[in-house]
């Protein structure tokens, strides 16, 4: 079989637009070789290749991408690093305009047109993509609370994308679709979270009526020494909630250590309430139980 011609040099291994292609000189019956994938018209990537991550399919959309087009909703928020809902909303391509600039339409792609006014766009990895705060308001019309607040606590968490303030300033200066949710929402992020499941473990906590925990604080033994950083603690009952998402204990050094810290903590006078993933499935019943099972026992009165 005859192998295809090279590309030239600047167009291998990546994708790119074929107006690109097709300028230095690469013929129509080049760009339909088999070595070549078509993620979107217009587009070519090596064949083979990731196309189906939402990081992928965004990076082949921007070859064709037109000035005034940029990454929004959900997209935005993944680019950014934000946890995903598992809704296929989700996991579509959202790609938006202000007027009087047009939204694509394109398959695979959702097009939004929004507003006329001067677009805040940042620049994530080489792609043009919304400001985090506008994203967080556009997935408003469709996010749960949970997912909303998730992404909220991500966006002022330790990579300083965002302030409370800033997520404050566009709640009460914002209006229309999504408008009640973000109010909702904005009430329950913290500063401090360190992960999603950990945001969620605290809803499900606050919801079911216990104390509203700490978050992160660190313990020490009566000499100074560092003893651990504890994921939520109830501080005035001395109750440490712990959550551990490993199905199995696979590295076995990792969890001596882990069981050393655990009695460690324990030493110090705390009640450890150790959630794993099963606890917190559904509706979190068995994660509620627990720990107000171990509020209740240090003298927490519902």
């Amino acid at each position: 079989m005859r192998r295809p011609r090279p590309l030239p040099e600047h167009l291998q291994d990546r994708a790119f637009a074929v107006r690109d292609a097709r300028a230095a000189g690469v013929s129509a019956g080049r760009l339909d070789a088999d070595d070549l994938a078509v993620p979107f018209p217009g587009v070519r990537v090596p064949a083979g290749g990731d196309v189906d991550s939402l990081s992928a399919r965004a990076t082949h959309f921007a070859q064709r991408m037109r000035p005034g087009q940029f990454f929004s909703h959900s997209t935005a928020l993944a680019l950014y690093g934000v946890p995903m809902p598992s809704d296929r909303r989700s996991h579509l391509l959202h790609v938006a305009a202000h007027r009087p600039d047009r939204e694509p339409r394109v398959a695979g792609v959702v097009g939004h047109r929004l507003g006329q006014r001067a677009p805040d766009i940042r620049v994530v990895g080489g792609l043009r993509v919304e400001h985090p705060v506008k994203a967080w308001r556009h997935v408003a019309s469709w996010w749960g609370h949970t997912e909303l607040v998730v992404a909220g606590d991500f966006l002022v968490g330790r990579r300083g994308l965002l302030t409370l303030d800033d997520l404050t300033r566009e709640v009460v200066t914002g209006s229309g679709r999504g408008q009640a949710a973000l109010e909702s929402a904005l009430a329950d992020v913290r500063v401090g979270a360190e992960s999603p499941t950990e945001t969620r473990l605290r809803l499900v906590l606050c919801a079911a009526g216990m104390p509203e925990p700490l978050l992160n604080p660190v313990i020490t033994a009566p000499d100074g020494r560092f003893v651990a950083r504890l994921d939520l603690a109830y501080a005035p009952w001395r109750v440490a909630v712990e959550y551990d998402g490993r199905q199995h204990a696979e590295d076995r050094a990792q969890f001596e250590r882990d069981a050393d810290r655990w009695n460690d903590i324990r030493e110090q006078g705390w009640i450890l309430v150790r959630i794993l993933r099963h606890h917190l499935q559904g509706d979190g019943r068995a994660a509620v139980r627990m720990v107000a099972s171990a509020l209740e026992r240090a003298g927490w009165a519902p």
